[in-house]
């Protein structure tokens, strides 16, 4: 995957990890609906139990964004079906297909600290990776103190869903074990470079 093409995007503040949204979605796309027929469908029936329709359409429309990213059908079938701790690693790996700054986090930050075998995680970790990211891109470095802080914050959860950290306070990431049907998919999608976000080195 060439990610050096696409642009840095902070629309993550707003997108967060929608794993409840995604497996609804994936359900729909896997019954042949239009990103308009989902959408529908989604408000019709108040499937994302949401108190007013006006995020839907955007929410429908980022987790369509993912599910195309991620290019194989099987995983799409399994955020949809599987169990919630294998279904939480692919939606992870869609993120990162889809999102730049996702991927390089997961990769760079993570799985260079799972290489390693260094479980540390500390504010500081997050910190550099940012500064870093701000020194390199313009488009980074044009971001707000309150955009990076909420990316900070979003970045964070999506560790707390996966389980590799247990809490917002944590400072040791979980060795974790990725699921057999997410290392297939991301072999399949000959992705490689991916497999290091989920401690798998083999």
């Amino acid at each position: 995957m060439d990610d050096i093409s696409k642009p840095y995007n902070g629309c993550l503040t707003a997108e967060q990890f929608l794993f409840y949204e995604m497996r609804i979605v994936a359900k729909q796309c896997l019954d042949g609906r239009t990103v308009e027929n989902i959408i529908e469908y989604v408000k019709r029936d108040n499937l994302f139990q949401y108190p007013t329709e006006r995020k839907i359409s955007k929410f429908v429309r980022a987790c369509h964004r993912r599910i195309v990213a991620l290019g194989n059908e099987k995983l799409v079938y399994e955020v949809a079906n599987a169990p919630a701790e294998t279904a939480k690693q692919i939606n992870l790996y869609a993120m990162m297909r889809y999102n730049r700054l996702v991927r390089e986090f997961m990769i760079d930050l993570i799985g260079e600290k799972y290489r390693q075998q260094d479980f540390s995680y500390t504010k500081k970790d997050i910190n550099v990776f940012f500064s870093r990211l701000q020194e390199q891109n313009d488009g980074v470095a044009a971001w707000s103190e309150q955009t990076i802080s909420k990316l900070k914050q979003v970045l964070t959860k999506c560790l707390i869903e996966t389980e590799i950290l247990d809490g917002v306070g944590d400072t040791t990431l979980n060795p974790i074990f990725i699921s057999a049907e997410l290392e297939t998919g991301i072999r399949e999608n000959n992705d490689m470079t991916a497999l290091a976000a989920f401690n798998c080195f083999r």
